[in-house]
């Protein structure tokens, strides 16, 4: 417990390095009671960092003064400190860094979580400036393989045999990735433990580490011919390989099959959408094959089983998404696309029927 007067001020990078390994320790909780992620954690230290660079880089002092009997004035002259704080520090994640809404967002939320557990658990108050820190938001669109590409991937051969070794395991990571919509963390530390089989179908079982979600999901016969593949040759069930490495191949996977379509790719910085190119000299554009990551997997599998009309409450049972879920509704809006492009297809086959010369009437005599 600290004890305040109206003027106490704290060492701001202090008392954030103790917030930051109570999070880490299990000392400071969930709501729920249970501890942090370790991600949380990182994100937590990442913003340390950034904050660290901000004040030295613009000679911004960070400092947090009890809030307790502020005169009129002191009130204030704190609340246009921290005003100036949050102009500066997202001009600087924006115009410096090159940052866009979503990142932005994150570490503001970050920010304010931990002046709510100063506030609330320190016995420091430090005023309600921090609730004026607007927190943006922006709307990425869902980068994933059509139905008809991922079964191009799964059955077409005679691309596949011209792999080398390790395009080859890419590719079958990536086909089960798809398949079972497991996280990519999840699903490369798959272990047989995690395989179940009962008389001549196998199953996969998994916990999701993100939000303890238990999936079972019954395996058709290519994922189990990729797991037999592998059997006995890695503690995991499927080929051990770094995140980067695995997104480096995936690139060079879809590059191989042809899908290198040219693909809008826009972000958001202050609510504004802004075209993104993957070489911003030369405005050169990104292609389909430069979008797909280890993450278009799981979104590949969840776009999967909407389009092909698997009812939505089963298919939030096997990703873990809950009922009011706002990520499952962009599936749901992606899903809802392809099959209207699908409806139309059908409507211009009957409108070219209807066209064609129709055979003239045969006279019949009375």
């Amino acid at each position: 417990m600290i004890t305040t007067t109206s003027r106490t001020e704290l060492d701001f990078f202090e008392h954030y390095d103790k917030f930051v390994k109570d999070s880490i320790s299990g000392k400071r909780l969930q709501k729920n009671g249970k501890r942090l992620r370790t991600g949380s954690a990182t994100n937590y230290k990442y913003l340390r960092k950034l904050l660290s660079e901000f004040s030295i880089e613009k000679k911004f002092e960070l400092r947090i003064r009890s809030s307790i009997k502020l005169s009129k004035r002191e009130f204030a002259t704190e609340k246009n400190y921290w005003k100036k704080f949050y102009k500066n520090f997202t001009d600087y994640l924006y115009n410096d860094l090159g940052h866009y809404d979503n990142y932005v967002g994150n570490n503001i939320k970050m920010l304010r979580v931990f002046f709510n557990h100063l506030n609330l658990d320190s016995g420091f108050r430090a005023g309600e400036f921090h609730k004026n820190f607007y927190v943006r938001k922006e709307e990425i669109p869902i980068v994933a393989l059509l139905p008809e590409q991922l079964n191009t991937l799964i059955y077409d051969v005679e691309v596949g045999e011209q792999l080398n070794a390790s395009l080859k395991a890419t590719k079958d990571i990536f086909v089960f990735g798809c398949t079972v919509a497991l996280r990519v963390s999840d699903l490369l530390n798959l272990k047989p433990l995690n395989l179940e089989k009962q008389g001549e179908f196998y199953y996969l079982k998994a916990t999701s580490k993100k939000t303890q979600t238990f999936t079972r999901i019954r395996l058709p016969g290519y994922c189990v011919e990729i797991i037999k593949k592998y059997k006995n040759k890695y503690k995991t069930l499927l080929p051990p390989i770094s995140n980067v490495n695995l997104n480096k191949n995936i690139k060079k996977l879809m590059e191989a099959y042809g899908w290198t379509n040219p693909a809008l790719k826009t972000r958001e910085r202050r609510g504004i959408q802004v075209q993104v190119y993957k070489n911003s000299r030369t405005r050169e554009s990104f292609r389909f094959c430069d979008l797909i990551t280890s993450h278009s997997m799981r979104r590949t599998a969840i776009t999967t089983m909407l389009c092909l009309n698997m009812p939505e409450h089963i298919v939030r049972q096997i990703s873990g998404h809950s009922a009011n879920s706002k990520e499952f509704f962009k599936y749901v809006k992606l899903s809802q696309s392809y099959m209207d492009q699908e409806t139309d297809k059908v409507f211009e086959k009957l409108e070219l029927k209807r066209t064609e010369k129709t055979p003239q009437k045969v006279a019949i005599s009375a």
